[in-house]
């Protein structure tokens, strides 16, 4: 028996990296996959329609069963094309984990209007559109009577709920990604659908070209050394967050190698407080305290 038996997924951005690595760990929990890729370059640029049913028959080749989507996710009808894929072959839809994603790195003054909205377009609207159509399936499938119990896991990222400088467009979007899922899981959770997000750390084609981290997370040459950036360590905590039992929702999760941790959403922390509006030379004094 697979943690995933009987669960019908869609996982974006699956044709190499991570979602390679998703569906492939999917597969063998017993989850039925759709594969969903354009191919394209890092930064977005060209495609290979190849990629998703390169992976989709990979899949296949292990015993498990899977398709190839091409849709654009972040296009409105090909979400939903998405969505109705996965109902109209597998007759179903349980989990949907959002993961494709580009990246256009540039400090702000070298930012162009298409480096920021290419970006933004496709995780921050990627992420978006599929959650949105994949939703109203659910909700027409609790009027129905059916028991829901559905799974979104959205990708964010440390460069935007840490920061990162040269990622601004990315940071933005991934930050937003996060808020997107925290406040969804609140809207959904009527229909059965749990929402949680996840923050990974992994040797990608986005990492290795980050000045800086090609280095960082190369693989190990001494192989008995553990490969804390190998993107297979990220695809567990997404398999368990996918399962019908699992309990959480509005989470967002680190993961890195053999690491889990909780993120927090942004807290107040200090303050300094009157009874009455401050005046802008009282806060001159007094702001010392939280700037500190």
């Amino acid at each position: 028996m697979g943690a995933l038996d009987g669960r019908i997924a869609i996982i974006t951005g699956a044709g190499r990296g991570i979602g390679r690595e998703h569906a492939l760990l999917f597969a063998s929990e017993g989850a039925k996959l759709v594969i969903n890729d354009l191919g394209g370059a890092v930064d977005g640029s060209g495609d290979d329609r190849s990629a998703a049913q390169q992976v989709a028959d990979e899949v296949v080749a292990l015993g498990g069963e899977a398709i190839a989507n091409t849709d654009d996710i972040a296009s409105w009808d090909g979400g939903k094309r998405l969505i109705d894929q996965a109902v109209e072959h597998f007759g179903d839809l349980h989990v949907l984990v959002n993961n494709a994603g580009i990246l256009r790195d540039r400090v702000l003054i070298n930012m162009s209007e298409e480096d920021w909205d290419s970006v933004i377009h496709v995780h921050l609207k990627g992420h978006f559109v599929p959650t949105r159509h994949a939703a109203a399936y659910w909700r027409e499938q609790t009027k129905a009577g059916k028991d829901v119990k559905a799974s979104v896991i959205n990708t964010s990222s440390t460069s935007g709920l840490i920061g990162n400088p040269g990622q601004s467009n990315y940071g933005a979007a991934k930050s937003g990604i996060a808020s997107f899922s925290v406040i969804i899981a609140e809207e959904l959770k009527r229909y059965g659908v749990r929402v949680n997000a996840i923050a990974p750390a992994a040797r990608t084609r986005m990492t290795e070209s980050t000045p800086g981290l090609a280095d960082i997370v190369a693989v190990p040459q001494d192989a008995s050394v553990f490969d804390a950036w190998d993107p297979a360590n990220v695809s567990p905590l997404v398999a368990y967050l996918a399962t019908e039992t699992c309990p959480a929702t509005g989470r967002v999760f680190f993961v890195q190698g053999g690491t889990v941790r909780n993120f927090e959403n942004w807290a107040m922390t200090d303050k300094i407080e009157k009874n009455d509006r401050w005046t802008v030379a009282e806060l001159k004094a007094e702001m010392a305290k939280l700037n500190a």
